[in-house]
């Protein structure tokens, strides 16, 4: 059984026909995905942060928008910029990024 120590989703706006669709999908939520999979690739952290695409959270004006548990830390207005933040403060240093919060 996979037990990471963190649960990652992140809003690509895929509708249930599988079409990429909506604000966090024009916004770059795809290419924000994939950054955050090459910043836990590169720290060694595949084993600890497992990373699932959704659908609308149904906050589009705060998109993209990122989950975390088991804290439950929702993250809004998100860039690529953002992610190596994320990935130092919060995954490494077990500090959620407040400045990012939503």
């Amino acid at each position: 059984m996979v037990a990471p120590k963190y649960h990652v989703f992140v809003c690509n706006s895929c509708r249930l026909s599988g079409e990429l669709k909506g604000f966090c999908h024009q916004k770059g939520s795809v290419n924000l995905v994939g950054r955050l999979m090459e910043e836990i690739e590169d720290r060694d952290l595949s084993g600890d942060v497992m990373v699932t695409n959704t659908g609308c959270f149904g906050i589009c004006a705060r998109g993209p928008v990122m989950v975390v548990y088991p804290e439950g830390v929702w993250y809004g207005n998100l860039t690529e910029s953002d992610i190596e933040t994320i990935v130092e403060e919060h995954f490494e240093g077990g500090t959620p990024v407040k400045a990012l919060r939503i």
